[in-house]
């Protein structure tokens, strides 16, 4: 499928031209919102994110969002400080994530390790911290975005970082590591219930364009 071929942009995140690629793609950070209820119908979520994709196509333009909170506000301020955290724990060199791109998705990891690594950064408060590192596994709230940015980027395997400020200073980074060659079953239920959703999106244009009013 078409869509399976991917473009690397070096570009920085919430930048313009960032949210100007974004536009009239289906993003890896939404892939929870259309994965929820998998063999079952869409919920209103994705269908509501179907819709704001199907305008931005028509248009070209991305549909500004005003929604902020202090959560997003903490993830960019501290996502540099867990990198050099991670940089100094790992011995790693990270690079920019950049944005990969297809027709129809695009996913912007937060950082590339070498040829084979990809990072996915998430600065969390206190008690998801400590459910981070009492599961042991990546957090079910971004699994689906990890998963994506896994399948999307082409490498091989993605940590998953929870930082926490609050944390004593030796705990305040945990990491988790993924591998692409064990997720055959995800990312045929991704491909699956991509098309599906591309349906949707085709659909919703469909009703825009020829609508009469």
């Amino acid at each position: 499928m078409s869509w399976q071929m991917f473009s690397f942009i070096d570009v920085e995140q919430n930048s313009d031209e960032w949210f100007e690629l974004r536009a009239g793609r289906l993003t890896s950070s939404k892939l929870g919102t259309i994965m929820a209820n998998f063999g079952k119908a869409f919920g209103e979520p994705a269908k509501k994110y179907a819709v704001n994709i199907a305008i931005e196509q028509i248009t070209g333009e991305p549909i500004p969002s005003t929604f902020t909170n202090a959560h997003m506000e903490r993830g960019h301020e501290q996502e540099p400080i867990a990198r050099r955290m991670y940089e100094d724990a790992t011995f790693a060199d990270v690079t920019n994530g950049g944005f990969f791109e297809s027709d129809f998705i695009g996913c912007s990891p937060d950082g590339l390790v070498y040829d084979d690594g990809v990072i996915e950064i998430k600065s969390v408060i206190a008690p998801v911290h400590f459910a981070n590192v009492k599961r042991g596994t990546v957090d079910p709230a971004y699994y689906w975005q990890c998963v994506g940015n896994l399948k999307f980027t082409g490498r091989k395997w993605l940590d998953f970082i929870s930082y926490c400020s609050e944390f004593p200073e030796d705990k305040q980074l945990y990491t988790h590591r993924i591998y692409a060659k064990n997720l055959e079953s995800e990312f045929e239920k991704l491909d699956e219930r991509i098309e599906e959703f591309k349906k949707i999106v085709i659909n919703s244009k469909e009703i825009i364009l020829n609508s009469n009013y």
